[in-house]
């Protein structure tokens, strides 16, 4: 009775049913699932944009001269001074490229994520090193999907550092043409006395010409500060939200 018992029990157990059947046999000659194909995103445009724009704008001069003329036509009524002050108009200009170029690769750029990783690399090497220094091909294997990994943070934080880097690029050659041209109608200052020529190069040279690097001297020192400045801003926010009572605060900025 307990063999029959146990033979009906057999008997009971599920089987596929046809139509199953033919669906497993179906999907097995499909193949494997592939992922969805990315989403478009408007963000990723405008950076591709703007850095190709900004490449075929170092060819094309007219077309750099446009950018720059629309450009100027925002700036010239706020900053302009009617080509009286140039050095001042200069600064403002520098002040103002750098702060935009300082918001985009801020809004780009995830601070705490670059951190960790840069951190986790720190410590990913000298493990690393380790396992290579032991010669055990296991250990080296067993890092292998770590480093996958590791690489693959690495990438996406080296993608959003070039998002900001597109938006500097543009602007870097679009106002900087302006100022050129800004100052080709009105290149004389006078500095103690001293009416000098900022078209001509210095000690006699015919380039670079004072002004190019006089506007460099002033847009490099504020780069640096104003991109330390937001950078510390957006860690101070995280680190607040972090400590707040029941916070669960995501990346720091990034896009």
């Amino acid at each position: 009775m307990a063999d029959d018992a146990e033979d009906g029990a057999e008997d009971a157990s599920p089987l596929p049913s046809a139509s199953e059947t033919e669906q497993s046999d179906t999907a097995a000659a499909a193949g494997p699932v592939r992922p969805p194909p990315p989403t478009f995103k408007v963000s990723t445009f405008v950076y591709t944009f703007l850095f190709v724009m900004g490449i075929y704008m170092l060819f094309s001069t007219s077309t750099r001269e446009a950018i720059a003329g629309v450009i100027g036509s925002l700036l010239s009524p706020v900053i302009g001074f009617g080509g009286s002050y140039v050095l001042l108009t200069m600064l403002l200009a520098a002040v103002f490229e750098m702060a935009l170029t300082a918001l985009a690769y801020n809004f780009t750029t995830d601070w705490v994520k670059a951190a960790r990783v840069q951190s986790w690399s720190a410590a990913f090497r000298k493990v690393q090193m380790t396992a290579i220094r032991s010669g055990k091909k296991d250990r080296i294997e067993a890092l292998r999907p770590h480093q996958q990994r590791l690489t693959a943070l690495s990438s996406e934080v080296s993608m959003a550092q070039l998002k900001g880097m597109a938006v500097t690029w543009f602007l870097v050659i679009a106002i900087y043409t302006w100022v050129g041209l800004f100052v080709a109608a009105a290149p004389f200052v006078n500095i103690g006395g001293a009416v000098i020529d900022l078209n001509r190069g210095p000690f006699g040279w015919s380039y670079p010409p004072l002004w190019f690097l006089v506007f460099t001297l002033y847009t490099v020192p504020s780069s640096v500060v104003l991109r330390r400045l937001l950078k510390h801003v957006t860690l101070r926010r995280y680190a607040a939200a972090r400590a707040a009572p029941g916070a669960d605060a995501g990346p720091a900025g990034g896009a």
